[in-house]
């Protein structure tokens, strides 16, 4: 990987144009003639490439830096003091009031209301810009605006740094590239469950230890520039499961190097190869409710799709879900049937970028078509709507993001997503059965992420 330069120069005239075309969809930010692109960045746009000002309605305020790193800190027992605690509900929209706010909510969520008319509800709180990041991210992406580039077609990055890869994007393959290559801190281990929700209520639970590190926190790299980072997850619960572990060597471009996936089993006492853990293939233990590049809203190689900027629009979406991470919320009082509690998410009025994915001519997979909904603050997909081969809208993800201060990550309580024809759901990433905190800056060696180590983990 290519390390942060400091030299800051003249961006490309093609980048130029591209920051031209974002700023006529929204008016607000206006860059002069006599600007470059580059200097918009901490100017007019933020450092990361998210649109400064408001707009023009005052509902969504002006960017001035986020959350600071002592706002929201952690707790010993992995807790967060909600910074925004004492915000009041602006109103809640409903069913019964959907017509008044149809322009700001995506199909999926018009969806969410017709699938539960009398219980699915949105609280809207005040925006609150909290996003906030490391200087060093913010100098690698201005580094990345002028030297990162697509390869092979879209599948591949070069001239990366630990920052967003195109801060002032020209096309929806650009974008995606953004959220799956966005800060989530150079590593990371935290335990978390995975939930499968039924139609009537009931659940069921998969706790696991997870571990990553990525490229800037792995000491022996040498030139393995592809290398996007290394995972682990260890169950810890039920039982029956108990020290099944997965390994992943994650590249960047996996259409030139296919991911590399590993499974110990303690009843075997064996590791073996996974089989291929990518695309539509079901995520692991999913119960068949979401694929496997549905982890993290989205993630792998983006060849079977072609890729569409169709706009950017206010919208709302999860958004600050401090009281979802309250570890005095217990699974429980999370899971209700057909979707989450809606006392405990929080949604506020955004800017995000919309991307549309369409299946390729020839190439296969379930979902014939996604809509992304990109929130411009973090390159977090905010909001999936999936549709299958039909083009009829099948599932809906909805990621419930906050601020993990002091480290200064924007991140995620849960993702869930929600299957309109059965009436389940699927969450991951609720951290409330486990009292400690999440671990951030572990650096590790390959030779902790190989399948001899992941045995030893296991046992």
């Amino acid at each position: 990987m290519q390390p942060v330069d400091t030299l800051i120069r003249t961006l490309t005239s093609a980048r130029t144009l591209a920051l031209s075309a974002m700023l006529a969809l929204t008016p607000l930010a206006q860059a002069s003639s006599e600007t470059s692109a580059m200097d918009q960045l901490g100017q007019s746009l933020t450092p990361i490439g998210a649109e400064k000002a408001g707009n023009s309605a005052g509902t969504i305020p002006a960017w001035t830096g986020g959350l600071k790193p002592e706002q929201g800190a952690m707790q010993d027992d992995g807790n967060m003091t909600d910074p925004f605690a004492n915000d009041p509900v602006l109103f809640t929209i409903t069913a019964d009031n959907l017509d008044q706010y149809r322009n700001q909510l995506t199909p999926g969520q018009l969806a969410m209301f017709k699938r539960y008319p009398d219980t699915f509800q949105m609280n809207v709180y005040p925006t609150r810009r909290s996003a906030s990041y490391p200087e060093a991210v913010y100098e690698a992406t201005r580094s990345n605006a002028e030297t990162t580039t697509l390869l092979d077609g879209g599948n591949g990055i070069t001239g990366l740094a630990n920052g967003v890869a195109f801060p002032i994007p020209e096309n929806g393959l650009e974008v995606i590239w953004n959220h799956m290559l966005r800060y989530r801190g150079d590593s990371m281990d935290l335990t978390l469950s995975q939930v499968i929700a039924e139609a009537d209520g009931d659940y069921r639970e998969i706790t696991k230890q997870t571990i990553w590190n990525f490229f800037p926190s792995i000491t022996d790299l040498e030139d393995e520039s592809n290398l996007l980072f290394l995972y682990k997850s260890k169950v810890l619960e039920p039982v029956r499961m108990a020290g099944e572990v997965t390994l992943v060597h994650e590249p960047i471009d996996q259409v030139a190097e296919p991911r590399r996936a590993w499974k110990y089993l303690p009843g075997q006492r064996r590791v073996r190869r996974a089989p291929n853990i990518a695309y539509d293939n079901p995520a692991t233990s999913s119960d068949n409710l979401k694929t496997s590049d549905n982890l993290d809203m989205f993630n792998g190689a983006p060849d079977k799709y072609e890729w569409t900027l169709k706009d950017k629009k206010e919208i709302f979406i999860p958004y600050n879900s401090y009281a979802l991470y309250d570890k005095n919320q217990s699974n429980a009082d999370i899971i209700r049937p057909g979707h989450i509690n809606p006392e405990l998410a929080r949604y506020e009025l955004h800017r995000v970028w919309v991307v549309e994915a369409t299946l390729k001519d020839g190439q296969r997979h379930v979902y014939g078509k996604r809509t992304f909904y990109i929130d411009e603050d973090t390159w977090q997909a905010s909001i999936i709507d999936l549709y299958d081969s039909r083009d009829q809208l099948w599932r809906v993800g909805m990621a419930h993001a906050i601020q993990l201060n002091p480290h200064q990550v924007p991140w995620l309580v849960t993702e869930v997503f929600y299957d309109l024809h059965s009436g389940r759901y699927i969450t991951n990433g609720i951290a409330n059965s486990y009292k400690k905190p999440l671990v951030f800056g572990q650096l590790a060696s390959k030779s902790d992420y190989t399948p001899a180590a992941i045995r030893r983990w296991g046992r």
